[in-house]
């Protein structure tokens, strides 16, 4: 399984409309595309920061994809405003406990390292920290997504509120200093999100 996320540094006041032609008008349209499996979008309504990630079936079919989402990706920079940034990666860990509802919000944390050591820290990751966020308070989902050339992964942990993403903040800092720690991983940003929509249908992989 694959994904492509559009990262989006647009204008706070604009964050309600892109998201309105995001769910209006970009997701039919990507999903109605061969091997699309969902789409799902984060906002920053306080910085305008917006990610809009697509899940694909195949690397076969994210690529075939590029050339039909270009305009409308161009579209949607225009309506936030601001500049953005592409990236495709390989999903390489998903555990849900349950599907996301109303409310749900996302902290994401990006990660760097030595992309021959990739390997083992997605191991260590579903092996070792998957089943100790089962424990945190709130706990929806987390995804691990990773493009190993380049040493970089970015892992998303949905809680069912924004409550309980800020009750976790500590419990979340420690996971995250001892895994990156132990793997000789570098965190190089962490950001929270409201999750707005969430239709990414990613399958369980742990």
């Amino acid at each position: 399984m694959y994904a492509r996320s559009t990262t989006i540094h647009g204008n706070p006041q604009s964050v309600d409309e892109g998201t309105a032609y995001v769910r209006d008008e970009v997701m039919p349209a990507v999903r109605a595309m061969d091997g699309c499996v969902g789409l799902s979008m984060l906002a920053d309504r306080e910085t305008g920061m917006c990610i809009v990630t697509t899940s694909w079936r195949d690397r076969e079919a994210m690529a075939a994809s590029a050339e039909g989402v270009r305009a409308m990706r161009d579209r949607a920079v225009q309506v936030f405003g601001g500049e953005f940034e592409v990236r495709e990666w390989e999903v390489s860990a998903m555990h849900r406990r349950h599907e996301a509802h109303h409310g749900a919000c996302t902290r994401v944390t990006w990660l760097r390292g030595e992309p021959d050591t990739m390997e083992r820290s997605i191991d260590t990751f579903r092996m070792s920290l998957m089943p100790r966020l089962d424990d945190l308070a709130g706990f929806c989902s987390v995804s691990l997504m990773t493009h190993a050339a380049e040493g970089m992964a970015v892992a998303a942990v949905t809680y069912d509120s924004h409550e309980d993403m800020i009750e976790t903040r500590g419990d979340a800092e420690r996971l995250r200093a001892e895994f990156a720690t132990a793997l000789g991983l570098a965190v190089t940003d962490v950001h929270e999100f409201d999750l707005v929509l969430a239709h990414l249908r990613v399958p369980e992989t742990a």
